[in-house]
């Protein structure tokens, strides 16, 4: 079973309550659709590499803002993951670890 697939049964089972609508399994994603009004992306390289990105309302969702472990933020003490800002400011990531599981990180 591949990761993402994974992650979808996580998805389901752990915060049904809190969608929406079905979550979407593309080719590289997972696009979860919350009831609050959020869309959280999630993309899965590899356990140590992903991509988690959503966006909503100001008030909700803080706009548009994404946690990635692209490396390419070396001052940064999470290095090499690191939260983008909704104003275009990039500051290590306070919520997830590439040490941590997949499921550990979504939940974060």
């Amino acid at each position: 079973m591949s990761l993402h697939a994974e992650l979808l049964q996580y998805i389901l089972r752990d915060f049904s309550a809190c969608l929406l609508t079905q979550p979407k399994l593309t080719q590289d994603a997972i696009t979860v659709s919350l009831n609050n009004g959020v869309i959280l992306t999630v993309r899965y390289a590899a356990a140590d590499a992903y991509s988690l990105r959503w966006h909503g309302d100001e008030a909700t969702a803080g706009g548009a803002q994404g946690i990635d472990t692209a490396p390419t933020h070396p001052d940064l003490a999470t290095y090499p993951n690191h939260l983008h800002l909704s104003n275009g400011r990039v500051v290590a990531d306070p919520l997830t670890s590439p040490d941590a599981t997949p499921e550990a990180n979504v939940r974060a």
